[in-house]
């Protein structure tokens, strides 16, 4: 039972990746009214789940790896305050980006507990926030390419045309529901897989294992997420940055999949390896990132006369804000955990510095600084 309490910091934030990131993978087949919202939001749901369970370890891992939040009741600080983040942006109507969200709660908890923050990692996860949307303005501009070459070469009727996109534009979401899944329910639920072990459940032909029960369970608080509050995000990235013609709609959502798909698959990471290049670094990407730049990257294709300027502004101080805003929270969240409610925050690393300090021997060492159970600087980093 308390585990599950601590855990409704996780689902709420699932709630709010939900409620936000949809718009990335239907925002634009709504806002061209080429798909319900209802229907949108049935098929994102059932992918993302999918998604979620089947491939969601390996951008986990690497968030893992920049702090590894050990304890209930930091997990479930770190992950509110990365969610009242997105909430509020949420409210805004701005598509922020969850992964930058958990990012900065991440290192708000490495600077709480001083717990180094690892630079390798975090340069790796950055990187992604240029690259993504790079990436995504590149396969827009591409894929429209392509599709412009092939509407050249086959001329269909306008209702066939319509049918086909529409499928397209179906299918496609599915795809990216499946992508968004595997790469960011490790913003969802990365935080609890060092503080929580549920007990595997072995059906004989499948045993699903703790981690795959906490991404089923994060992927339905997206999805639930998706169904009840996504609806005004989605008018934002659909309508309000840059007008959209279906196949323009289509175009940028696949793009936005590929990109996301590209940076939580292990095979496919292996597979470049195994030919003497870097490997794709395993990192949750910010889909709101990936799915403006795939707008701008057609917008400007175009003659970037209809990139509406305002708004991408609004935008790109959001993506600014989000780290920042989410860092600063957790910290002062984590104070209120540690020192109010009693609740243990601190670090693997930093219990282990202080066992070894416990097992010296205090007659060989005349060091006043030694360690004393219960001295009042040995004892603050307890609390942290």
């Amino acid at each position: 039972m308390i585990t599950l309490l601590f855990l409704t910091s996780g689902l709420f934030l699932g709630w709010s990746l939900g409620a936000n990131d949809a718009a990335n993978i239907f925002g634009t087949a709504v806002g061209s009214r080429m798909v319900r919202f209802k229907l949108a939001a049935i098929i994102a749901g059932i992918f993302v789940i999918i998604g979620a369970v089947a491939q969601g370890a390996g951008a986990n891992d690497t968030l893992g790896d920049l702090g590894s939040v050990s304890t209930l009741g930091a997990a479930f600080t770190v992950a509110l305050a990365a969610a009242l983040t997105v909430f509020w942006m949420t409210r805004l109507s701005l598509p922020v980006s969850t992964s930058q969200a958990i990012v900065g709660s991440i290192i708000g908890w490495n600077f709480y507990t001083n717990n180094p923050t690892d630079l390798g990692v975090l340069t790796k996860i950055v990187g992604t926030w240029i690259s993504g949307p790079i990436l995504g303005g590149a396969f827009a501009v591409l894929l429209f390419m392509l599709l412009q070459l092939a509407t050249r070469k086959v001329r269909l009727h306008l209702i066939y045309k319509d049918v086909i996109t529409r499928v397209g534009l179906v299918i496609v979401g599915a795809f990216g529901a499946y992508s968004l899944g595997a790469n960011n329910i490790a913003n969802v639920m990365g935080v609890f897989t060092h503080s929580i072990q549920l007990t595997p459940l072995d059906f004989g032909w499948l045993v699903i294992g703790s981690k795959q029960q906490l991404f089923f369970i994060g992927g339905i608080a997206i999805a639930i997420g998706i169904a009840t509050y996504s609806k005004h995000v989605m008018n934002t990235v659909g309508k309000s940055l840059m007008p959209l013609t279906p196949e323009a709609a289509l175009i940028i959502v696949l793009a936005q999949s590929l990109v996301l798909f590209i940076f939580s698959s292990q095979n496919l990471s292996n597979a470049i390896a195994s030919i003497g290049l870097p490997p794709i670094p395993l990192v949750p990407v910010s889909s709101s990132q990936v799915v403006i730049g795939a707008i701008i990257g057609i917008g400007l294709y175009k003659g970037g006369r209809e990139i509406k300027l305002n708004i991408l502004g609004s935008i790109s101080l959001g993506w600014i804000a989000t780290p920042i805003a989410a860092g600063i929270l957790s910290f002062f969240m984590l104070f209120f955990m540690n020192n109010v409610f009693k609740q243990e925050v601190g670090s693997i690393e930093i219990k282990r510095i202080l066992q070894s300090e416990t097992e010296q021997d205090p007659l060989q060492n005349n060091d006043p600084k030694t360690y004393h159970p219960g001295s009042l600087q040995n004892d603050s980093l307890v609390n942290h």
